[in-house]
């Protein structure tokens, strides 16, 4: 049987040591997350997740959805586990005051993320779709949208969800056919059909907001034609009730590789009662800031995956014994020794555990960023801090969810044949993971993204953003012999990625297949040296922990081994990775199409 146990000696080195978040107490809604507070929440959460939402997390699996005569009941258990979740407030955490969130900051709302997905990522769905929901109207709704909408969406007595794919079109959404017909009261008849709408429908909650991408007659081609309007599963009466049941169906739901907890709908909007989101016709200038927080979500669940599979494949190859180490028995008192002795057993829950320390700490600093750029009160410092994390968006989100599902393979197999049976759990992990580089954009098409459109936005503003303190961090500790086992690895790296950064820029001007052809590579090249700089940061802070003598000098010894593994055995890969970034697009493209 799983288990799951919230890391929260990490999640407490990297907020409260590695970015010293009480250095912004003077940015608002930073003044009352306090190590206490901050603390206590890591604790509460943890414990919320291990004896509430995780129990269900084979149940979920194993039952599933039930869709009847359009109507969907979630597995045993969710129901409670949701009300649960609601009465604690925790759907509040960083939501805004104004409406009865708590208003902490959204780095924080990233650790809940991340401990619950590793508890239920289905279960988290629910919650987690409403928070970008809400987002998106506190961001664009009007005023009356925001009374209406957000107080029940923040207490979780509402849910949310976000409508874009069509069964003719996912990525290319100016295909889509969806219309919104206005009415003659200022509100619009939706008619279309969704699909793949993740908790579209379910008895969790009384009411379902929509947030849907249709297009209105007359309007321009293509994506410059759609607008985004919000459509509840149940009107709202100027009183705030619930009135009548309006015009959307689930007409089915999926039967899916993994998340089977989670209801994966098809929404039929036939005449559907909508409301305008912002501007016409600007819909996916909306949709986006739903669909960014979406990402960044997304590889909250890749880093979730890997970090609990990486505890149960730790307990078990600590107590599975098989054979006796090559190096000569280990417990001679037993009849073998456990398969942690085994060097490729440790390859595999080394890299899963060196990605998991540096990815949650590259998520929470992109995190702290997306605090600054929406709460500090300087301009500059604001504008840069969204850029750094529109830049970083695309690279968590796929680097982060092709790793998760990588070391959830690897820590099945530590198991043997028993990974591969159910009771276990792991195939569970495997499976569930592996939606992850698929749903809210490809990762192919978040490489795109990031050659695209994030590497040349702005003359390469974004790109400056984290290329000028990776070059700061390496000039000013090159010559510390104590931090030289980290930033010659990291210069070597960063080195490669300012070359493959050139060579797609340069090439990708002359043939845009240039770009495409090395934007995996090249992503992923990025991701591990966006990894090498936090564990270089990391490294930094645990030796300075070190030399002031801890309590648990321990922690800080054994995060110091495991980033030496990182800059030893996978920040290496930059130089293959470089290699095939300039290898171009020729054999990639040359076979013709009927050839294949």
């Amino acid at each position: 049987m799983p288990s799951y146990q919230a890391p929260v000696r990490d999640f407490q080195f990297v907020l409260h040591e590695m970015l010293q978040l009480e250095k912004y107490s003077n940015v608002p809604g930073f003044e009352e997350a306090t190590p206490d507070l901050i603390d206590a929440i890591l604790e509460e959460g943890g414990k919320f997740m291990a004896e509430v939402v995780q129990p269900l997390n084979q149940v979920g699996d194993s039952e599933g959805c039930t869709w009847t005569d359009g109507e969907v009941s979630t597995p045993t258990g969710f129901k409670e586990a949701y009300q649960t979740y609601c009465e604690a407030g925790w759907g509040g955490l960083t939501a805004d005051p104004d409406y009865g969130g708590q208003g902490l900051p959204a780095v924080l709302g990233l650790v809940f993320s991340e401990m619950m997905s590793s508890a239920n990522m289905a279960f988290g769905m629910y919650p987690g779709l409403t928070h970008g929901a809400y987002a998106a109207i506190h961001n664009w709704g009007s005023e009356a949208q925001k009374r209406t909408y957000l107080p029940k969406m923040v207490s979780g007595e509402w849910t949310g969800t976000m409508n874009l794919t069509e069964p003719h079109c996912g990525t290319d959404l100016g295909l889509m056919r969806t219309k919104a017909v206005p009415n003659d009261d200022g509100s619009f008849a939706i008619s279309g059909t969704k699909i793949f709408i993740s908790a579209g429908e379910h008895d969790l909650a009384e009411n379902i907001i929509h947030l849907v991408l249709a297009k209105i007659p007359g309007g321009p081609e293509g994506i410059r034609g759609v607008s985004l309007f919000v459509v509840p599963k149940f009107l709202v009466n100027e009183d705030g009730s619930l009135g009548q049941r309006n015009g959307v169906g689930c007409g089915s739901i999926e039967e899916k590789m993994g998340i089977h907890g989670n209801a994966t709908c098809v929404l039929n909007y036939d005449d559907a009662t909508g409301w305008l989101i912002g501007e016409e016709h600007k819909g996916m200038r909306a949709m986006f800031t739903m669909m960014n927080a979406a990402r960044l979500g997304v590889g909250i669940q890749g880093l979730s995956q890997s970090e609990v599979a990486y505890q149960n494949a730790v307990s078990y190859a600590n107590e599975r014994l098989q054979g006796r180490s090559i190096t000569g028995t280990k417990e001679p008192d037993k009849a073998a020794d456990p398969i942690i002795v085994h060097p490729d057993i440790r390859r595999m829950l080394m890299t899963a555990r060196a990605f998991n320390q540096g990815a949650r700490a590259l998520a929470l600093w992109t995190g702290l960023h997306i605090d600054m750029a929406s709460r500090h009160p300087d301009d500059k410092v604001r504008g840069e801090a969204d850029d750094l994390a529109a830049l970083l968006t695309p690279v968590i989100k796929a680097y982060f969810t092709d790793m998760g599902f990588e070391n959830a393979v690897g820590a099945m197999q530590c198991y043997g044949g028993h990974g591969y049976i159910r009771e276990w759990g792991m195939e569970q992990f495997v499976r569930d993971a592996r939606i992850a580089q698929i749903y809210e954009g490809a990762n192919g098409v978040q490489a795109l993204d990031l050659v695209g459109r994030k590497l040349p936005e702005k003359m390469g503003r974004l790109l400056r953003q984290f290329f000028h303190p990776v070059d700061a961090f390496i000039q000013e500790h090159q010559d510390n012999s104590e931090m030289e086992d980290f930033v010659l690895p990291l210069a070597k790296g960063f080195a490669r990625l300012q070359t493959a950064t050139q060579h797609v820029a340069l090439e990708g001007m002359r043939d845009a297949d240039e770009a495409g052809a090395a934007s995996s590579d090249y992503l992923r090249l990025f991701g591990l040296v966006a990894l090498g700089f936090m564990w270089a940061q990391m490294a930094k802070t645990a030796r300075e922990k070190l030399a002031a003598g801890p309590d648990d000098p321990g922690f800080y010894e054994d995060k110091l081994i495991t980033g030496r593994f990182f800059m030893q055995r996978m920040l290496p890969d930059t130089g293959s990775l470089l290699s095939k970034v300039m290898a171009g697009a020729d054999s990639m493209m040359a076979l013709k199409a009927e050839a294949f």
